[in-house]
């Protein structure tokens, strides 16, 4: 059984991370509250995101924070990172179990009933759940489900889940009522004056949700 804490999920956007860097933001926010980074550069090729891997694999040591990559198997794969995480569209959920082992976890987007659904548990560590609200930090994601549809889908939903798409700290209680594990967040951290008090912002409210 893997162990894994999904409660601040943060996903790191290069574009609004630029001015301190996505190194000094992961390191921030973890400081502050953040249980698991994920590495989301979808404009970088795979030798520079094996560069920030190594960067972000380094800060994050002995911090008990976990170390994702959005997509790139190869890149996953060679900084050793703790999970690989893949879109409906990026690849199969079986091939890459097949790629990364039986080891590493591995997170599947989930954007609908029928998809949530059909999950493989044999293949799946967790679900991320979504889009809850419109986000421009992924101008193609798919129809946003509301706080209801995230509610729905994590009801079918035969692994963990975590809630993306527009989340903020004020959404902390809504998104644990719904039934997450936790929320991922890109703009409530990334590229804010202090990433690791709004980190520290959003814990201290998920802290109050778990009691």
């Amino acid at each position: 059984m893997k162990s894994f804490d999904l409660s601040l999920y943060l996903v790191l956007d290069p574009d609004l991370c630029a001015e301190v860097g996505m190194v000094e933001t992961a390191r921030a926010a973890v400081a502050g509250g953040a249980t698991i980074v994920q590495l989301r550069d979808k404009h970088a090729d795979t030798a520079a995101i094996i560069e920030t891997g190594h960067a972000l694999k380094a800060a994050l040591a002995g911090t008990g924070a976990l170390l994702i990559v959005n997509d790139d198997v190869e890149a996953a794969i060679t900084i050793r990172a703790d999970g690989l995480h893949i879109g409906q569209e990026d690849m199969d959920a079986r091939r890459a179990r097949r790629l990364i082992g039986p080891s590493m976890i591995l997170g599947l987007s989930v954007e609908t009933e029928t998809l949530s659904a059909a999950v493989d548990v044999d293949l799946v560590d967790y679900a991320g759940i979504g889009p809850v609200f419109g986000t421009p930090t992924k101008p193609d994601h798919k129809q946003p489900i509301g706080l209801d549809g995230l509610a729905r889908l994590i009801s079918i939903c035969p692994v963990p889940s975590v809630a993306i798409g527009g989340l903020k700290a004020g959404h902390v209680d809504e998104v644990f009522r719904a039934g997450a594990q936790g929320l991922a967040v890109v703009s409530a951290i990334c590229g804010r004056p202090d990433p690791r008090a709004e980190a520290a912002l959003i814990a201290e409210r998920i802290r109050k949700v778990k009691g």
